[in-house]
């Protein structure tokens, strides 16, 4: 399954990687070049498009972001290229079936038939011959609920808001996000795999709706805490339009910590050209030591993008647990770690 074959005792045997979306495909994407052993934790808030149709008609997890992971780690054969490829497919038309994946649609299917999300996803991993594992952070679905400011004449005043989309596309400000039902169940097979990690990922993606619910699930957050694992956190490129308009690094790094102050990681990753060398960075430092994290700033960015490129992703985090395991550093782009005493 790997673009290149992890290289000794430097690389990580067990990496799991949490968030949604379009985020955690470019971790997973990244992570698959440094281990075989992959598992991916997923969001389950989603309620637009296919998987929101899904989820209101069948009640079944919403399965647009899991389906997205299935296909990011899906083995490099020309057999299960195709079967991704099928995954991914969304009909046209205008029809019932119009704007569906196929994938979700296998999902939701196999889901009804073995009557567990879990072992569905592990059917199709199987057949796309995935040698990790994707899972739902939670066995129920889920939603998110913020409060905005901004929506009102008068700037103090917040308005409650429900559901994803409505939170990753609102034109007010997110103060705070909660996730219904409050203080879901974690999948046990996800606390499990934490618990055994060598290395977990968390982000980049939707801050507010892909990565901060990761923290927002007691068991979870448990998990993370008691997990040996070397953590890292991953910063998003750039403000998202909507949920994260005008934040700055810093921003992400304070509402993370603000939503969950005992969430603690070793490394935050930030791309070196989104915080330029400077008085910036000191910022930086300080809202990641409340984090009790050392920054790293690396190229990570798919050159004229706010996407993160694969391979510089998967050099970056090579090197950070290289550095740790006192081996050579993987990456010759690194700048170095920066801490705040």
């Amino acid at each position: 399954m790997t673009d290149t074959q992890p290289d000794g005792n430097s690389s990580p045997k067990k990496i799991v990687a949490l968030g949604g979306g379009h985020g955690l495909y470019a971790t997973l994407s990244a992570v698959r070049r440094l281990a075989s052993d992959v598992t991916a934790v997923v969001t389950v808030a989603d309620d637009g498009g296919s998987s929101g149709r899904l989820r209101a008609e069948l009640g079944v997890l919403p399965p647009g972001d899991l389906r997205m992971a299935l296909a990011a780690l899906a083995a490099d054969e020309p057999r299960t290229t195709r079967w991704a490829d099928v995954l991914q497919h969304r009909f046209r038309g205008t029809g019932a079936l119009a704007g569906h994946s196929v994938g979700n649609l296998i999902l939701a299917g196999l889901t009804e038939v073995l009557g567990d999300t879990v072992l569905a996803l592990d059917e199709v991993s199987h057949l796309l011959g995935i040698e990790g594992r994707v899972l739902p952070m939670a066995p129920v679905p889920l939603d998110i609920e913020a409060d905005v400011a901004g929506l009102e004449d008068d700037p103090r005043v917040s308005r409650v808001i429900r559901g994803q989309v409505a939170v990753a596309t609102t034109p007010g400000k997110v103060r705070r996000v909660r996730l219904m039902p409050p203080d879901p169940p974690a999948t046990p097979e996800a606390v499990a795999a934490i618990a055994s990690a060598d290395l977990v990922v968390l982000g980049p993606g939707s801050w507010f709706s892909s990565v901060i619910p990761h923290v927002l699930v007691p068991g979870l957050l448990t998990a993370l805490a008691e997990s040996s694992a070397q953590k890292v956190l991953v910063l998003n490129l750039a403000p998202e339009l909507g949920e994260t308009t005008g934040f700055s690094a810093e921003r992400h790094l304070h509402v993370l910590s603000q939503h969950a102050p005992d969430f603690r990681v070793d490394h935050v990753l930030v791309d070196s050209l989104s915080v330029p060398a400077g008085g910036e960075r000191d910022h930086v430092a300080r809202a990641a030591a409340r984090l009790g994290a050392e920054v790293v700033y690396d190229d990570v960015a798919e050159s004229g993008t706010h996407a993160h490129h694969f391979g510089k992703l998967a050099d970056a985090l090579g090197s950070i647990v290289s550095s740790r395991d006192g081996t050579a550093p993987t990456a010759s782009r690194r700048e170095g770690i920066t801490s705040w005493p």
